[in-house]
């Protein structure tokens, strides 16, 4: 009897014995675990790599005094957002060094901040990348869910009004679509949350390290420029 009552309420057997709407609720269900589970482990080893080379990277930067050698040596990085933005910033001090040795170097000096700040929004917004699907199913997946479960209740109520019995085995097949509806949009909801509020974090570290190594970078070349100006 025990093991007949235990097999009733599996949830393999809820799911197959659920309505049409239901099992369209939880395949929509299943889809959006899938993606945020996919973007889950795919940001955990970008981050991961991220971190990884932006710290090959600074090691580089900070050892080496010759700026041309670091500059030659940081394309072979290629996953450090930082790298990233240190050669876009050197590429605009070349252009201008190659222009116009003479210009004044307020003027240099703001073009490469522009530079440094273009690329780094460009590599703010690859971190970003499918975040923002995360919380998207953070916040529809229970709304989903629920909407399986006032399908559920709505069934049960027409079968009570088409029976005229509110008998438990009338009830109970509507109450389990809610059941599991319910709890899979909960499921799905659950790690997108946890995973979003954590990958917001590492962004956050990233942004605040992309804009510490900008303005080093920039007060590195603008006492460079004075040093040229002095000696000139």
């Amino acid at each position: 009897m025990q093991s007949t009552t235990l097999k009733s309420i599996d949830a393999f057997n809820l799911i197959l014995q659920s309505g049409l709407m239901a099992k369209l609720v939880l395949f929509i269900l299943l889809l959006a675990s899938v993606w945020s589970w996919a973007v889950i482990f795919l940001k955990i080893r970008t981050f991961k790599h991220t971190k990884k080379e932006n710290k090959k990277f600074l090691t580089l930067f900070w050892s080496d005094k010759n700026i041309e050698e670091i500059f030659k040596k940081s394309e072979n990085i290629k996953n450090s957002p930082i790298a990233q933005i240190f050669q876009s910033g050197f590429k605009e001090l070349r252009k201008l060094t190659v222009l116009d040795a003479k210009t004044d170097h307020k003027l240099n000096i703001e073009n490469i901040n522009r530079a440094l700040a273009r690329a780094s929004i460009h590599e703010t917004s690859e971190l970003e990348k499918y975040i923002g699907s995360l919380g998207t199913v953070a916040s529809s997946t229970p709304f989903i869910g629920l909407f399986g479960t006032v399908w559920g209740i709505m069934n049960s109520f027409q079968n009570i009004g088409i029976t005229g019995s509110a008998n438990l085995a009338i009830v109970a097949p509507g109450i389990s679509e809610a059941l599991i509806t319910t709890a899979a949009g909960i499921g799905a909801a659950v790690p997108a949350v946890i995973a979003y509020n954590y990958f917001v974090g590492q962004i956050k570290k990233s942004v605040i390290d992309i804009d510490s190594f900008s303005q080093d970078f920039l007060n590195i070349i603008q006492r460079s420029f004075i040093q040229t100006k002095t000696g000139s």
